[in-house]
């Protein structure tokens, strides 16, 4: 099963991709930029098709993708009378709505992704089912038993039981009523709950240890619990990111030193991909929360991977992006003084600093592909 896992991590991280490019294709032709290939992959040509002024194919190294874009530069040589649909004859408003696109679409996805966790697969939460009952606490002299459904506690409906169990934990001592589906029955009880010191803390328990498993929320729950969720992954990520150059020394300990792994450090690719195998093939799991772990595995790589892509450095989108506010911000300058607007930074002259970025990311990535060969990361599933 880990192979299967590693296989629909691969399939999920190219549609990742593709998501990515379509993003800057779409708006690129909708502002009439020359859009002259769209690939999946690098390296030697697969297959591809030509729709319109556009060939759309796929190369033979699944490591990404690319939509071309004509006349990235003013040096960019385009077609008589096609001059004025390069990129660089575009507003700045228009460019940075063509650079952003891409990742936008990685947090849309990300949002989708967790619509269908929460409203489909649902999460794993504490349901109203009884697992055990502690000895001589006021649940087993109730009668109650393992198994027993709590579906209401003093004439309310139980929906949501971390809410709904403060019902016992605030009533203050007094017996409550509770109804009990059990089997095809359904059965009032009367419970005392007892006065607990649980983490220094004193509380009313009935002494009830609930079970696990997956819940749906409801279509409207959903929607807001997959914006919380999406703000609390975007947090992580800018955390993560903000960590990374500390992370590195340790990282390289636990590649060179062979020192433990961290679950939380860094990890690639290669590394999410294997904890992705281990997710859907893991014994410990049920079918629903290996696809719900996948799921929030998915999502939470497309928020971190459309927060560095808006990093402002080349050759990320986010440093396309920089270089296009600062000609608003030299073009404003100018304004200020009278003169007329300054031509555009040309992006090749920035070559040698986009080349040291190239350098230190693909020395990242090796780093991370070889601690995540030698020294995996493993979840315990």
């Amino acid at each position: 099963m880990q192979i299967v896992g590693i296989l629909a991590f691969v399939v999920a991280l190219l549609l990742s991709v593709m998501v990515h490019e379509f993003g800057h294709y779409v708006m690129a032709k909708k502002y009439g930029m020359k859009v002259s290939e769209f690939f999946l992959g690098f390296g030697k040509r697969l297959w591809s098709t030509r729709r319109g002024e556009t060939e759309f194919g796929i190369k033979a190294i699944p490591a990404g993708g690319y939509c071309r874009i004509e006349g990235m530069a003013p040096d960019d040589q385009m077609a008589i009378g096609e001059e004025s649909r390069a990129f660089y004859k575009a507003s700045s408003g228009r460019k940075l709505i063509v650079l952003g696109a891409g990742s936008f679409l990685h947090f849309v996805l990300a949002y989708l992704l967790l619509f269908i966790l929460f409203a489909a697969i649902g999460t794993t939460q504490a349901l109203p089912v009884v697992n055990q009952i502690v000895p001589k606490s006021g649940a087993q002299i109730a009668g109650i038993k393992a198994g027993d459904e709590i579906t209401a506690i003093n004439g309310k409906s139980v929906t949501n039981w971390p809410r709904d169990v403060l019902a016992i934990r605030n009533s203050g001592g007094k017996e409550l009523t509770l109804v009990i589906k059990r089997g095809l029955e359904r059965i009032s009880i009367t419970a005392q709950p007892k006065e607990e010191l649980i983490d220094g803390k004193k509380r009313w328990i009935l002494g009830i240890i609930n079970s696990y498993g997956l819940k749906r929320s409801n279509p409207i729950t959903a929607i807001k619990n997959s914006a919380i969720a999406t703000r609390d992954l975007t947090k992580s990520s800018f955390t993560a990111l903000a960590q990374l150059p500390a992370r590195i020394p340790s990282l390289w300990g636990q590649t060179v030193g062979g020192e433990v792994r961290d679950p939380n450090g860094l990890v690639g690719i290669v590394g999410v991909a294997r904890v992705s195998g281990q997710a859907v093939g893991s014994d410990r799991l049920t079918l629903g929360e290996r696809i719900a772990t996948f799921i929030l595995i998915i999502a939470s790589l497309n928020i971190f991977v459309g927060i560095f892509n808006l990093l402002p450095i080349l050759p990320l989108d986010g440093g396309h992006m920089a270089v296009t506010i600062a000609d608003e911000i030299r073009a404003f300058f100018a304004r200020l003084r009278g003169r007329p607007r300054p031509a555009g930074i040309d992006v090749t002259t920035l070559t040698p600093i986009t080349l040291v970025v190239f350098v230190i990311l693909v020395a990242l990535t090796v780093l991370l592909l070889i601690a995540d060969i030698v020294n995996p990361v493993n979840l315990n599933l």
